[in-house]
Protein backbone atom coordinates (compact mmCIF):
# COMPACT_ATOMS: atom_id res chain seq x y z
CA UNK A 1 0.00 0.00 0.00
CA UNK A 2 2.90 2.35 0.63
CA UNK A 3 3.79 2.59 -3.05
CA UNK A 4 0.28 3.31 -4.31
CA UNK A 5 -0.29 5.81 -1.49
CA UNK A 6 2.84 7.67 -2.49
CA UNK A 7 1.91 7.61 -6.18
CA UNK A 8 -1.56 9.01 -5.51
CA UNK A 9 -0.18 11.70 -3.21
CA UNK A 10 2.38 12.75 -5.82
CA UNK A 11 -0.08 12.90 -8.70
CA UNK A 12 -3.41 13.74 -7.03
CA UNK A 13 -3.60 17.31 -8.33
CA UNK A 14 -2.99 16.12 -11.89
CA UNK A 15 -5.63 13.41 -11.43
CA UNK A 16 -8.17 16.04 -10.39
CA UNK A 17 -7.18 18.47 -13.14
CA UNK A 18 -7.72 15.75 -15.75
CA UNK A 19 -11.01 14.65 -14.24
CA UNK A 20 -12.22 18.24 -14.27
CA UNK A 21 -11.49 18.43 -18.00
CA UNK A 22 -13.98 15.58 -18.46
CA UNK A 23 -16.54 17.08 -16.11
CA UNK A 24 -16.52 20.45 -17.89
CA UNK A 25 -17.89 18.77 -21.01
CA UNK A 26 -21.73 18.86 -20.73
CA UNK A 27 -22.22 15.39 -22.20
CA UNK A 28 -25.97 15.10 -21.60
CA UNK A 29 -27.10 12.17 -23.72
CA UNK A 30 -30.84 12.82 -23.43
CA UNK A 31 -30.64 16.27 -25.07
CA UNK A 32 -29.92 16.26 -28.83
CA UNK A 33 -28.24 19.66 -28.71
CA UNK A 34 -25.42 18.07 -26.71
CA UNK A 35 -24.52 15.58 -29.44
CA UNK A 36 -21.26 17.46 -30.22
CA UNK A 37 -20.35 17.26 -26.54
CA UNK A 38 -20.57 13.47 -26.70
CA UNK A 39 -17.81 13.49 -29.31
CA UNK A 40 -15.75 15.94 -27.26
CA UNK A 41 -16.08 13.61 -24.28
CA UNK A 42 -15.13 10.61 -26.41
CA UNK A 43 -11.98 12.34 -27.66
CA UNK A 44 -11.00 13.23 -24.10
CA UNK A 45 -11.52 9.67 -22.86
CA UNK A 46 -9.45 8.36 -25.78
CA UNK A 47 -6.66 10.78 -24.88
CA UNK A 48 -6.61 9.80 -21.21
CA UNK A 49 -6.70 6.05 -21.90
CA UNK A 50 -3.71 6.36 -24.23
CA UNK A 51 -1.82 8.60 -21.81
CA UNK A 52 -2.46 6.11 -19.00
CA UNK A 53 -0.57 3.44 -20.94
CA UNK A 54 -2.95 1.68 -23.33
CA UNK A 55 -1.49 0.24 -26.52
CA UNK A 56 -4.35 1.75 -28.49
CA UNK A 57 -7.66 3.54 -28.15
CA UNK A 58 -10.29 4.23 -30.79
CA UNK A 59 -13.65 5.94 -31.14
CA UNK A 60 -16.34 3.80 -32.72
CA UNK A 61 -19.53 5.09 -34.26
CA UNK A 62 -22.84 3.54 -33.25
CA UNK A 63 -26.42 4.26 -34.26
CA UNK A 64 -26.45 6.75 -31.39
CA UNK A 65 -23.56 8.26 -29.48
CA UNK A 66 -19.93 7.15 -29.92
CA UNK A 67 -18.15 4.42 -27.97
CA UNK A 68 -14.51 4.54 -26.87
CA UNK A 69 -12.54 1.30 -26.85
CA UNK A 70 -8.96 0.92 -25.62
CA UNK A 71 -6.71 -1.95 -24.64
CA UNK A 72 -3.37 -3.10 -23.32
CA UNK A 73 -2.58 -6.75 -23.92
CA UNK A 74 0.42 -7.92 -21.89
CA UNK A 75 0.08 -11.68 -22.47
CA UNK A 76 -2.53 -13.61 -24.43
CA UNK A 77 -2.57 -16.20 -21.64
CA UNK A 78 -3.10 -13.66 -18.84
CA UNK A 79 -6.58 -12.95 -17.44
CA UNK A 80 -8.44 -10.17 -19.24
CA UNK A 81 -10.45 -7.46 -17.50
CA UNK A 82 -12.94 -5.34 -19.46
CA UNK A 83 -13.50 -2.00 -17.74
CA UNK A 84 -16.92 -0.47 -18.45
CA UNK A 85 -17.92 3.13 -17.72
CA UNK A 86 -20.11 5.80 -19.30
CA UNK A 87 -19.25 9.31 -20.41
CA UNK A 88 -22.81 10.67 -20.51
CA UNK A 89 -24.56 12.43 -17.63
CA UNK A 90 -28.06 13.37 -16.57
CA UNK A 91 -29.62 16.80 -17.30
CA UNK A 92 -29.04 19.42 -14.62
CA UNK A 93 -32.59 20.77 -14.19
CA UNK A 94 -33.73 22.43 -12.03
CA UNK A 95 -30.72 24.69 -12.40
CA UNK A 96 -31.82 27.10 -9.67
CA UNK A 97 -31.34 24.40 -7.02
CA UNK A 98 -27.61 24.09 -7.70
CA UNK A 99 -25.25 25.85 -5.30
CA UNK A 100 -22.47 25.82 -7.90
CA UNK A 101 -22.27 25.73 -11.69
CA UNK A 102 -23.05 22.10 -12.69
CA UNK A 103 -20.25 21.82 -15.23
CA UNK A 104 -17.64 23.88 -13.40
CA UNK A 105 -16.29 21.52 -10.73
CA UNK A 106 -15.62 22.96 -7.29
CA UNK A 107 -13.85 21.34 -4.34
CA UNK A 108 -15.56 22.21 -1.06
CA UNK A 109 -15.94 20.36 2.24
CA UNK A 110 -13.70 17.58 0.97
CA UNK A 111 -15.95 16.86 -2.02
CA UNK A 112 -16.06 17.49 -5.76
CA UNK A 113 -19.30 19.29 -6.62
CA UNK A 114 -20.44 18.95 -10.26
CA UNK A 115 -22.65 16.96 -12.59
CA UNK A 116 -20.83 13.70 -13.28
CA UNK A 117 -18.54 14.04 -10.24
CA UNK A 118 -19.73 10.60 -9.11
CA UNK A 119 -21.98 9.27 -11.90
CA UNK A 120 -19.97 8.25 -13.77
CA UNK A 121 -17.04 10.44 -14.70
CA UNK A 122 -15.49 10.41 -11.23
CA UNK A 123 -15.98 6.70 -10.71
CA UNK A 124 -15.06 5.77 -14.27
CA UNK A 125 -11.92 7.90 -14.22
CA UNK A 126 -10.60 6.04 -11.16
CA UNK A 127 -10.00 3.07 -13.45
CA UNK A 128 -7.72 4.98 -15.81
CA UNK A 129 -5.63 6.18 -12.88
CA UNK A 130 -5.40 2.73 -11.27
CA UNK A 131 -4.40 1.37 -14.68
CA UNK A 132 -1.87 4.19 -15.11
CA UNK A 133 -0.24 3.32 -11.79
CA UNK A 134 0.04 -0.37 -12.62
CA UNK A 135 1.58 0.35 -16.03
CA UNK A 136 3.95 3.00 -14.68
CA UNK A 137 5.22 0.71 -11.93
CA UNK A 138 5.32 -2.43 -14.10
CA UNK A 139 2.81 -4.23 -11.87
CA UNK A 140 0.05 -4.93 -14.38
CA UNK A 141 -0.87 -8.63 -14.12
CA UNK A 142 -3.86 -8.70 -16.46
CA UNK A 143 -4.81 -7.65 -19.95
CA UNK A 144 -7.03 -4.59 -19.71
CA UNK A 145 -9.72 -3.41 -22.10
CA UNK A 146 -11.76 -0.23 -21.77
CA UNK A 147 -15.32 0.27 -23.04
CA UNK A 148 -16.69 3.78 -22.45
CA UNK A 149 -20.18 4.41 -23.81
CA UNK A 150 -22.27 7.53 -24.26
CA UNK A 151 -25.87 6.40 -23.73
CA UNK A 152 -26.10 4.74 -20.30
CA UNK A 153 -28.37 7.45 -18.91
CA UNK A 154 -30.89 6.79 -21.70
CA UNK A 155 -30.83 2.99 -21.44
CA UNK A 156 -27.81 2.12 -23.65
CA UNK A 157 -29.93 1.60 -26.80
CA UNK A 158 -26.97 1.35 -29.19
CA UNK A 159 -24.56 -0.71 -27.11
CA UNK A 160 -26.15 -4.18 -27.50
CA UNK A 161 -25.66 -4.05 -31.27
CA UNK A 162 -22.10 -2.81 -30.79
CA UNK A 163 -21.43 -5.77 -28.49
CA UNK A 164 -22.96 -8.20 -31.00
CA UNK A 165 -20.74 -6.83 -33.76
CA UNK A 166 -17.57 -6.78 -31.64
CA UNK A 167 -17.79 -9.92 -29.50
CA UNK A 168 -14.19 -10.93 -30.15
CA UNK A 169 -12.89 -7.44 -29.43
CA UNK A 170 -14.72 -7.38 -26.08
CA UNK A 171 -13.81 -10.91 -25.01
CA UNK A 172 -12.78 -10.93 -21.34
CA UNK A 173 -12.79 -13.01 -18.18
CA UNK A 174 -14.66 -10.39 -16.17
CA UNK A 175 -16.21 -6.95 -16.64
CA UNK A 176 -15.24 -4.43 -13.97
CA UNK A 177 -17.65 -1.57 -13.27
CA UNK A 178 -17.70 1.37 -10.83
CA UNK A 179 -21.15 2.88 -11.20
CA UNK A 180 -22.70 1.92 -7.89
CA UNK A 181 -22.31 2.93 -4.25
CA UNK A 182 -21.09 1.73 -0.86
CA UNK A 183 -23.20 1.49 2.28
CA UNK A 184 -21.10 4.20 3.99
CA UNK A 185 -17.60 5.67 3.82
CA UNK A 186 -16.47 3.28 6.57
CA UNK A 187 -18.65 0.34 5.48
CA UNK A 188 -17.39 -0.98 2.13
CA UNK A 189 -19.80 -3.04 0.08
CA UNK A 190 -19.98 -4.79 -3.28
CA UNK A 191 -23.18 -4.64 -5.28
CA UNK A 192 -24.20 -8.20 -6.11
CA UNK A 193 -27.54 -7.43 -7.71
CA UNK A 194 -29.18 -4.74 -9.83
CA UNK A 195 -32.86 -4.32 -10.47
CA UNK A 196 -34.16 -4.23 -14.01
CA UNK A 197 -36.17 -1.36 -15.44
CA UNK A 198 -39.22 -0.67 -17.57
CA UNK A 199 -40.12 2.93 -18.49
CA UNK A 200 -43.16 4.37 -20.29
CA UNK A 201 -44.70 7.68 -21.27
CA UNK A 202 -48.47 7.93 -21.01
CA UNK A 203 -50.69 10.41 -22.88
CA UNK A 204 -54.35 10.81 -21.91
CA UNK A 205 -56.52 12.86 -24.26
CA UNK A 206 -59.98 14.23 -23.52
CA UNK A 207 -61.50 17.02 -25.62
CA UNK A 208 -59.80 18.11 -28.82
CA UNK A 209 -58.69 21.42 -27.31
CA UNK A 210 -58.24 23.10 -23.92
CA UNK A 211 -61.63 24.26 -22.65
CA UNK A 212 -63.04 26.83 -20.22
CA UNK A 213 -63.37 24.95 -16.92
CA UNK A 214 -66.45 26.94 -15.95
CA UNK A 215 -68.40 26.36 -19.15
CA UNK A 216 -67.32 22.75 -19.71
CA UNK A 217 -66.29 21.56 -16.24
CA UNK A 218 -68.57 18.78 -14.98
CA UNK A 219 -69.70 17.89 -18.49
CA UNK A 220 -66.40 16.82 -20.05
CA UNK A 221 -63.83 14.50 -18.43
CA UNK A 222 -60.66 16.21 -17.27
CA UNK A 223 -57.65 14.16 -18.52
CA UNK A 224 -55.55 15.11 -15.47
CA UNK A 225 -58.25 13.86 -13.11
CA UNK A 226 -58.62 10.67 -15.12
CA UNK A 227 -54.87 10.04 -15.32
CA UNK A 228 -54.51 10.58 -11.57
CA UNK A 229 -57.27 8.07 -10.85
CA UNK A 230 -55.74 5.52 -13.23
CA UNK A 231 -52.36 5.84 -11.56
CA UNK A 232 -54.02 5.37 -8.16
CA UNK A 233 -55.48 2.07 -9.43
CA UNK A 234 -52.03 0.68 -10.14
CA UNK A 235 -50.82 0.28 -6.53
CA UNK A 236 -52.66 -0.42 -3.30
CA UNK A 237 -52.17 1.28 0.06
CA UNK A 238 -49.70 -1.40 1.15
CA UNK A 239 -47.33 -0.87 -1.77
CA UNK A 240 -48.55 -3.90 -3.71
CA UNK A 241 -48.60 -3.39 -7.49
CA UNK A 242 -52.01 -4.27 -8.96
CA UNK A 243 -51.06 -5.03 -12.57
CA UNK A 244 -52.31 -8.59 -13.27
CA UNK A 245 -49.40 -11.00 -13.68
CA UNK A 246 -46.83 -8.48 -12.43
CA UNK A 247 -45.45 -10.77 -9.70
CA UNK A 248 -45.72 -14.06 -11.59
CA UNK A 249 -42.00 -14.31 -12.37
CA UNK A 250 -40.55 -12.61 -9.28
CA UNK A 251 -37.66 -14.65 -7.87
CA UNK A 252 -38.27 -14.77 -4.13
CA UNK A 253 -35.13 -14.39 -2.00
CA UNK A 254 -34.51 -17.13 0.55
CA UNK A 255 -34.86 -16.59 4.27
CA UNK A 256 -31.11 -17.24 4.67
CA UNK A 257 -30.15 -14.53 2.18
CA UNK A 258 -32.59 -12.07 3.73
CA UNK A 259 -30.91 -12.72 7.08
CA UNK A 260 -27.49 -11.98 5.56
CA UNK A 261 -28.82 -8.75 4.03
CA UNK A 262 -30.19 -7.73 7.41
CA UNK A 263 -26.64 -7.67 8.80
CA UNK A 264 -25.83 -4.59 6.76
CA UNK A 265 -25.81 -1.56 9.09
CA UNK A 266 -28.95 0.53 8.68
CA UNK A 267 -30.53 3.13 10.96
CA UNK A 268 -34.15 3.66 9.98
CA UNK A 269 -34.55 6.77 12.11
CA UNK A 270 -31.45 8.35 10.59
CA UNK A 271 -32.70 7.36 7.14
CA UNK A 272 -36.02 9.16 7.71
CA UNK A 273 -34.27 12.16 9.23
CA UNK A 274 -31.88 12.49 6.28
CA UNK A 275 -34.86 12.57 3.89
CA UNK A 276 -37.01 14.77 6.15
CA UNK A 277 -39.89 12.30 6.15
CA UNK A 278 -42.01 11.15 9.08
CA UNK A 279 -42.70 7.65 7.79
CA UNK A 280 -41.17 5.36 5.20
CA UNK A 281 -43.41 3.56 2.68
CA UNK A 282 -43.18 0.32 0.79
CA UNK A 283 -44.46 -3.17 0.18
CA UNK A 284 -45.85 -4.72 3.34
CA UNK A 285 -43.78 -7.52 4.87
CA UNK A 286 -40.37 -6.24 3.78
CA UNK A 287 -37.73 -4.01 5.35
CA UNK A 288 -36.61 -0.73 3.79
CA UNK A 289 -33.40 -2.28 2.46
CA UNK A 290 -35.33 -5.22 1.04
CA UNK A 291 -37.83 -2.92 -0.64
CA UNK A 292 -34.99 -1.16 -2.47
CA UNK A 293 -33.00 -4.28 -3.30
CA UNK A 294 -35.05 -7.42 -3.78
CA UNK A 295 -38.60 -6.19 -4.51
CA UNK A 296 -40.07 -4.58 -7.63
CA UNK A 297 -41.49 -1.05 -7.54
CA UNK A 298 -43.84 1.27 -9.41
CA UNK A 299 -43.20 5.02 -9.60
CA UNK A 300 -44.52 8.07 -11.43
CA UNK A 301 -41.37 9.94 -12.44
CA UNK A 302 -43.15 12.97 -13.86
CA UNK A 303 -46.69 14.19 -14.46
CA UNK A 304 -47.96 17.28 -16.25
CA UNK A 305 -50.79 18.89 -18.17
CA UNK A 306 -52.95 21.99 -18.27
CA UNK A 307 -51.75 25.36 -17.03
CA UNK A 308 -48.69 25.42 -14.76
CA UNK A 309 -47.56 29.04 -15.07
CA UNK A 310 -47.84 31.81 -12.51
CA UNK A 311 -51.27 32.92 -11.37
CA UNK A 312 -54.57 31.32 -12.32
CA UNK A 313 -56.01 30.11 -15.59
CA UNK A 314 -59.31 28.28 -15.47
CA UNK A 315 -58.60 25.67 -18.08
CA UNK A 316 -59.89 22.15 -18.57
CA UNK A 317 -56.91 20.62 -20.39
CA UNK A 318 -57.08 18.60 -23.56
CA UNK A 319 -54.21 16.32 -22.54
CA UNK A 320 -52.36 14.98 -19.52
CA UNK A 321 -49.03 13.16 -19.48
CA UNK A 322 -46.97 11.00 -17.14
CA UNK A 323 -43.63 9.25 -17.20
CA UNK A 324 -43.80 5.97 -15.31
CA UNK A 325 -41.18 3.42 -14.34
CA UNK A 326 -40.96 0.07 -12.62
CA UNK A 327 -37.85 -1.43 -11.08
CA UNK A 328 -37.73 -5.17 -11.67
CA UNK A 329 -36.06 -8.04 -9.82
CA UNK A 330 -34.37 -11.23 -11.07
CA UNK A 331 -36.51 -13.39 -13.36
CA UNK A 332 -38.85 -10.53 -14.36
CA UNK A 333 -38.57 -9.75 -18.08
CA UNK A 334 -38.88 -6.07 -18.89
CA UNK A 335 -40.47 -6.80 -22.27
CA UNK A 336 -43.21 -8.83 -20.61
CA UNK A 337 -43.78 -6.23 -17.90
CA UNK A 338 -43.96 -3.54 -20.58
CA UNK A 339 -46.86 -5.30 -22.27
CA UNK A 340 -48.61 -6.13 -18.99
CA UNK A 341 -48.60 -2.47 -17.97
CA UNK A 342 -49.80 -1.23 -21.37
CA UNK A 343 -52.66 -3.75 -21.43
CA UNK A 344 -53.68 -3.00 -17.85
CA UNK A 345 -53.48 0.77 -18.12
CA UNK A 346 -55.60 0.83 -21.24
CA UNK A 347 -58.10 -1.60 -19.68
CA UNK A 348 -58.81 0.70 -16.73
CA UNK A 349 -59.24 3.83 -18.89
CA UNK A 350 -62.82 5.11 -19.06
CA UNK A 351 -64.34 5.73 -22.49
CA UNK A 352 -64.35 9.46 -21.76
CA UNK A 353 -60.69 9.66 -22.77
CA UNK A 354 -58.22 8.12 -25.21
CA UNK A 355 -55.00 6.63 -23.83
CA UNK A 356 -51.67 6.23 -25.59
CA UNK A 357 -48.74 4.43 -23.91
CA UNK A 358 -45.23 4.48 -25.38
CA UNK A 359 -42.60 2.10 -24.05
CA UNK A 360 -39.42 4.20 -23.91
CA UNK A 361 -36.78 1.76 -22.71
CA UNK A 362 -35.98 -0.99 -20.25
CA UNK A 363 -33.47 -3.59 -19.21
CA UNK A 364 -33.15 -6.84 -17.25
CA UNK A 365 -31.93 -7.33 -13.69
CA UNK A 366 -28.54 -8.82 -12.78
CA UNK A 367 -27.10 -11.01 -10.02
CA UNK A 368 -23.38 -11.65 -9.40
CA UNK A 369 -22.38 -14.83 -7.54
CA UNK A 370 -20.11 -14.23 -4.55
CA UNK A 371 -18.01 -17.33 -5.20
CA UNK A 372 -16.40 -16.37 -8.54
CA UNK A 373 -12.69 -15.36 -8.73
CA UNK A 374 -13.44 -11.72 -9.53
CA UNK A 375 -15.72 -11.30 -6.53
CA UNK A 376 -13.14 -12.87 -4.24
CA UNK A 377 -10.49 -10.53 -5.68
CA UNK A 378 -12.73 -7.50 -5.12
CA UNK A 379 -13.42 -8.68 -1.56
CA UNK A 380 -9.68 -8.83 -0.83
CA UNK A 381 -9.00 -5.46 -2.48
CA UNK A 382 -11.62 -3.63 -0.39
CA UNK A 383 -10.36 -5.35 2.77
CA UNK A 384 -6.82 -4.24 1.96
CA UNK A 385 -7.75 -0.58 1.56
CA UNK A 386 -10.64 -0.14 4.00
CA UNK A 387 -9.45 -2.53 6.70
CA UNK A 388 -12.68 -4.54 6.75
CA UNK A 389 -14.46 -6.98 4.47
CA UNK A 390 -17.10 -5.54 2.16
CA UNK A 391 -20.77 -6.42 2.63
CA UNK A 392 -22.56 -7.94 -0.39
CA UNK A 393 -25.68 -5.88 -1.16
CA UNK A 394 -28.46 -5.77 -3.73
CA UNK A 395 -28.88 -2.33 -5.29
CA UNK A 396 -32.20 -0.72 -6.04
CA UNK A 397 -30.77 0.92 -9.13
CA UNK A 398 -30.52 -0.35 -12.68
CA UNK A 399 -27.68 -0.56 -15.18
CA UNK A 400 -29.48 -2.34 -18.03
CA UNK A 401 -26.34 -3.02 -20.04
CA UNK A 402 -24.83 -5.19 -17.28
CA UNK A 403 -27.34 -7.99 -17.83
CA UNK A 404 -27.03 -7.45 -21.57
CA UNK A 405 -23.27 -8.01 -21.33
CA UNK A 406 -23.94 -11.41 -19.81
CA UNK A 407 -26.52 -12.28 -22.48
CA UNK A 408 -24.40 -11.21 -25.46
CA UNK A 409 -20.79 -11.62 -24.31
CA UNK A 410 -21.34 -14.40 -21.79
CA UNK A 411 -19.32 -12.46 -19.22
CA UNK A 412 -20.13 -11.68 -15.61
CA UNK A 413 -19.61 -8.23 -14.12
CA UNK A 414 -18.29 -7.23 -10.70
CA UNK A 415 -19.66 -3.92 -9.45
CA UNK A 416 -16.97 -2.16 -7.40
CA UNK A 417 -18.75 1.07 -6.54
CA UNK A 418 -17.42 3.85 -4.31
CA UNK A 419 -20.25 6.37 -4.38
CA UNK A 420 -22.20 7.29 -1.26
CA UNK A 421 -25.90 7.81 -0.72
CA UNK A 422 -25.21 11.49 -0.05
CA UNK A 423 -23.65 12.05 -3.49
CA UNK A 424 -26.96 13.26 -4.99
CA UNK A 425 -26.47 11.56 -8.35
CA UNK A 426 -29.14 12.56 -10.91
CA UNK A 427 -30.02 15.51 -8.64
CA UNK A 428 -28.87 19.10 -8.17
CA UNK A 429 -25.59 19.43 -6.26
CA UNK A 430 -24.16 16.08 -7.26
CA UNK A 431 -20.89 15.50 -5.41
CA UNK A 432 -18.19 12.93 -4.80
CA UNK A 433 -15.89 12.80 -1.73
CA UNK A 434 -12.21 13.14 -2.55
CA UNK A 435 -11.52 10.35 -0.07
CA UNK A 436 -13.71 7.96 -2.07
CA UNK A 437 -12.12 9.00 -5.35
CA UNK A 438 -8.60 8.28 -4.12
CA UNK A 439 -9.55 5.14 -2.18
CA UNK A 440 -11.26 3.90 -5.32
CA UNK A 441 -8.03 4.19 -7.28
CA UNK A 442 -6.18 2.28 -4.57
CA UNK A 443 -8.80 -0.46 -4.34
CA UNK A 444 -9.08 -0.95 -8.09
CA UNK A 445 -5.33 -1.32 -8.55
CA UNK A 446 -5.29 -3.91 -5.75
CA UNK A 447 -8.03 -5.87 -7.52
CA UNK A 448 -5.78 -6.79 -10.47
CA UNK A 449 -3.11 -8.63 -8.49
CA UNK A 450 -5.73 -10.53 -6.49
CA UNK A 451 -7.70 -11.37 -9.63
CA UNK A 452 -4.64 -12.82 -11.36
CA UNK A 453 -3.98 -15.00 -8.29
CA UNK A 454 -7.61 -16.09 -7.98
CA UNK A 455 -7.71 -17.11 -11.64
CA UNK A 456 -4.81 -19.51 -11.02
CA UNK A 457 -6.77 -21.47 -8.40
Amino acid sequence: MKQINQYVETHKQRFLDELFELIRIPSISSLPEHKPDMYRAAEKWKQFIIEAGADKAEIYETEGNPVVYGEKIIDKDAPTVLVYAHMDVMPVDPLELWNTEPFEPVIKDGKIWARGADDDKGQGFMHTKAFEYLVATDQLTCNVKFLIEGEEEVGSPSLPKFCEEHKELLEADIILVSDTSMIARDVPSITTGLRGLAYWQVEVTGPNADLHSGIFGGAVANPINVLSKMIAQTMDDNGRILIPGFYDDVLEVSKEERELMAKAPFDLEEYKKSLDIEQEFGEEGFSTNERTGIRPTFDVCGIWGGYTGDGAKTVLPSKAYAKISTRLVPNQKHEKIAELFIDYFKSIAPNTVKVKVDYLHGGPSYVCPIDIPAYRAADKAYTEVYGKRPVPVRSGGSIPIIATFEEILGTKSVLMGFGLGSDAIHSPNENYPLEQFFNGIKTIQAFYAHFAEEMKK
